[in-house]
């Protein structure tokens, strides 16, 4: 059983940033893959980032290529994701998501708040 927990959401300013954090316990960090969704209201939770267990292993969502960055650190079993130049519609609840190499399971942490004001 994996347990996640995101935090690090907040309310910012268009054109701001924000860096969310997943601290993941309960599994070998480095056979995880973690990714990060997000659902804004009324929406359907979409991808927007992967780190895989393969070094520099990373994907995007087109709609954030270029503005947001997934890092991990494997010594603190943390992701990061960081999230520049934000807009309205980045406002949404952030999800981190791990998925085993070995039994292929998926976890969830309980989500983040992000709100972008105009």
């Amino acid at each position: 059983q994996v347990h996640l927990v995101e935090s690090g959401g907040g309310l910012v300013q268009a054109g701001g940033s924000l860096t969310l954090s997943c601290v993941a316990s309960g599994s070998t960090f480095s056979s995880l893959a973690i990714n990060w969704f997000r659902q804004a209201q009324g929406k359907e939770r979409e991808f927007v980032a992967r780190s895989s267990w393969g070094i520099n292993t990373t994907v995007y969502a087109d709609i954030v290529k270029g503005r947001f960055t997934i890092s991990r650190d494997n010594a603190k079993n943390t992701v990061y994701l960081r999230l520049n130049n934000l807009k309205p519609e980045d406002t949404a609840v952030y999800y981190c998501n791990a998925e085993s190499r070995f039994t292929g399971e998926n976890y969830w942490g309980q989500g983040t708040q992000v709100t972008v004001s105009s």
